[in-house]
């Protein structure tokens, strides 16, 4: 066999102006006419968790039929586009995040630490915080081990450990999702510019005004690696040529909504304070948000990414879409169903966001497939009746191809107490990461969650 097409390394980097641009996988990475072109994407599997804070309404999300036949409830009308493409899982606790008699009264501190962890978080407002190592960090130490990071933290709130944000509980607890172990928590960073650069790089001083001007003086980092990519380009086919193409203009759209974001920056915000570089809208700063985790999935930067798109005790509101009590108030509604409407109005909104980024992903071209096919994102609440605080009956969706093991379009109703972590220990298992326990884990899920080995 004789093979005239060039190979490009699968770990090309790009290097300009402090900068570092990987590439994603093109059909040149490997030789052609070989196995390895149809397989090179089968075998990387991602995975992200998007997590909102202050439960789901009563009576909103959960369908009640079980199976392929369940019906769309107002909170899952967004899911559509990939009703056959995700799973809907209810009847599943998270008893972690009970409270134990003495304890304090604050539900939000314990539930936010139990979710991606099956552990009991210690009551403390002071530096003696602990919990438990979470799922992305479990899955990290094996997904992580080929890419330039091992998992990137992101929220939609400051980052900000200091202080007590829950009655009893250090705002370590509600402020992070990630615990690379008991006694250390992971910050999550809010702000796209600083996520920007941790993917691609960025010397010198965090101060704004600074950073600000440099950048401005500076063209994009893309410009400054041009004629790399030009000598690479030279080399590559029609179509690998258009897929590079349309990572880079995706990077470079990125870099100028943060830009954007930058310069309207000191304008007065109608919802909610935000610092600097972080875009005006909700909307607009998910899906930016969002779109970075694209981005390095696209050049294979990490395989794992943890997303808090509201974080417990949120009292963000929402007039955008005529919502204009905060969360975190309309959550404890009292049974009033105006209330409870209200928090379905938030609750299917946060589903929207996240179906934006399933979008993305399908969008998105890797290998043979996109990036769905080899992602499954975990979506949901630590908390079921969040009028009560009650970590019981959680509302959760899966989604994503897991590299052909996913087998999506049902609702899925588990028996009550049956353990979140035995959902943790299938989806580990499934992304390649088989562990004996997480948490309060006692086995696999009975019923073939997922298709295939």
């Amino acid at each position: 066999m004789i093979i005239t097409k060039r190979a490009i390394p699968r770990r090309t980097v790009l290097r300009g102006l402090g900068a570092a641009v990987g590439l994603p996988l093109l059909g040149s990475m490997v030789p052609a006419m070989t196995a390895l072109a149809q397989t090179a994407a089968a075998g990387v599997r991602r995975f992200t968790t998007v997590y909102t804070g202050n439960g789901a309404a009563i009576g909103y999300f959960t369908p009640e039929v079980e199976g392929a036949g369940y019906e769309l409830t107002p909170i899952l009308e967004p899911l559509a586009p990939f009703r056959d493409r995700a799973l809907v899982l209810t009847g599943i606790d998270n008893p972690p995040a009970l409270a134990l008699e003495g304890e304090p009264r604050g539900g939000h501190g314990r539930i936010a630490p139990a979710f991606m962890s099956g552990v009991h978080a210690k009551p403390t407002v002071g530096a003696d915080f602990e919990a438990g190592i979470t799922i992305d960090q479990i899955a990290a130490n094996q997904l992580g081990e080929d890419t330039q990071l091992r998992t990137l933290e992101l929220s939609m709130d400051s980052p900000e450990f200091g202080g007590t944000c829950d009655t009893g509980f250090s705002c370590v607890y509600t402020n992070t999702l990630s615990w690379r172990g008991p006694t250390s928590p992971l910050p999550m960073q809010n702000n796209p510019r600083m996520v920007f650069e941790r993917m691609f790089g960025e010397g010198g001083t965090t101060d704004p005004a600074v950073r600000l001007a440099r950048w401005r003086q500076r063209a994009s980092i893309l410009d400054s690696v041009r004629e790399k990519v030009q000598g690479i380009t030279t080399t590559l086919d029609g179509e690998d040529r258009a897929k590079l193409d349309e990572y880079l203009e995706s990077i470079r759209d990125v870099e100028r909504r943060i830009q954007l974001a930058e310069e309207q920056s000191g304008r007065e915000l109608p919802e909610v304070i935000q610092p600097a570089g972080v875009p005006d809208t909700f909307e607009e700063h998910a899906k930016l948000m969002f779109d970075l985790q694209v981005l390095a999935f696209q050049a294979d930067l990490t395989r794992v990414t943890t997303f808090m798109l509201a974080r417990e005790l949120s009292g963000r509101a929402y007039p955008s879409i005529g919502v204009s009590e905060g969360f975190h108030a309309l959550s404890h509604h009292g049974n009033n169903p105006e209330k409870i409407a209200d928090q379905a109005k938030i609750n299917a909104y946060h589903t929207s966001m996240v179906v934006y980024f399933l979008e993305r992903l399908a969008a998105t071209p890797d290998g043979d497939g996109s990036l769905f096919d080899s992602a499954l994102v975990l979506f949901g609440s630590g908390m079921g009746n969040s009028n009560e605080h009650d970590p019981r009956r959680l509302p959760l969706i899966v989604a994503g191809g897991a590299g052909g093991r996913l087998s999506g379009g049902r609702h899925l109703r588990f028996p009550d107490g049956t353990p979140l972590t035995n959902l943790h220990m299938t989806l580990l298992t499934k992304l390649g990461v088989p562990v004996e326990s997480i948490g309060d884990s006692t086995g696999h899920l009975e019923i073939d969650l997922l298709s295939g080995a």
